[in-house]
């Protein structure tokens, strides 16, 4: 195995290769998503829940265009180390001249074919980590393509860890059905845990998706506002937070309904992120 090469800051840079590219939305869907499976030689010590820094080529004379993934599933074979990540090919708007320009990482990502190779360099950080006690109550929030994460912490408590005796309770975002990723036609990876007793997963989705309605993540929340409150107030509970940043404003209305105000939210959600108990990691 080569030396790696360094960016400025200091961090290696690995090489993997794409084992495979899959779309785990629908054809139909407006929004194509991928589960991306790469390996790598590298010695990386990356979990589910920790990022890397993809090296998408760069723009300008820049040599880079870097963005971070969550790992959304990891394991090591006879030839390295095998990592997933899950990439919403995206779209933005000029707002001075109100042109359409593809996402550079995404879209460099989404169309590679099995065999290419990318850089990266990490991981960056471990913020979803499995308590060391299996009683623990686990909230996980995700919106869009933040539930990849929490799809591999699933799978890890209740496949690798062979069950969990706390409460695991999953709320999901996405504009409709169709993009309720690892629960639509395409792809339904969680509906397998639907059987286990300790594992609920709620949905919610835009009432009006097609004028950019938010999605009804708060509504959802409020909806079981007794045993959310229940499981954030619980001994030892973690609530994990993964996706755009704009879905906060809705997790902190739903929240501070609970709490009675949204200061008394506030102050119970500074005090849970001291003691590692509130994670979240928005883009």
């Amino acid at each position: 195995m080569q030396t790696p090469a360094t960016q400025p800051d200091g961090a290696a840079i690995h090489t993997a290769k794409l084992l495979s590219s899959v779309r785990i939305t629908p054809e139909s869907s407006r929004e194509e998503v991928r589960q991306m499976t790469f390996e790598t030689d590298a010695d990386v010590a990356a979990e589910v829940g920790s990022c890397i820094r993809i090296l998408a080529p760069g723009q300008y004379g820049n040599r880079y265009h870097t963005r971070l993934y969550s790992i959304a599933d990891r394991d090591r074979s006879a030839t390295g180390f095998r990592f997933s990540v899950c990439v919403r090919r995206c779209f933005y708007i000029d707002d001075f001249n109100g042109e359409k320009y593809e996402g550079v990482a995404s879209n460099y990502l989404c169309n590679l074919r099995p065999e290419a190779s990318i850089e990266f360099s990490g991981p960056v950080g471990y913020p979803f980590a499995v308590p060391a006690d299996p009683k623990v109550d686990l909230l996980m929030i995700g919106m869009g393509t933040g539930i990849a994460p929490f799809r591999g912490l699933v799978r890890t408590i209740y496949e690798k860890l062979g069950g969990w005796k706390g409460r695991v309770r999953l709320f999901h975002g996405a504009k409709t059905g169709l993009e309720m990723l690892y629960l639509n036609d395409a792809n339904s990876d969680l509906a397998s845990y639907f059987d286990q007793p300790t594992f609920k997963a709620f949905h919610a989705v835009s009432p009006r998706p097609a004028f950019d309605a938010p999605v009804a993540l708060g509504e959802a929340l409020a909806k079981n506002a007794a045993e959310v409150w229940e499981i954030v107030n619980s001994p030892d509970s973690r609530v994990y937070v993964a996706g755009a940043t704009q879905m906060l404003e809705a997790i902190d209305k739903a929240m501070a309904a609970m709490a009675g105000s949204l200061q008394a939210w506030r102050t119970l959600r500074q005090n849970l992120a001291a003691q590692g108990r509130w994670v979240e990691v928005l883009y």
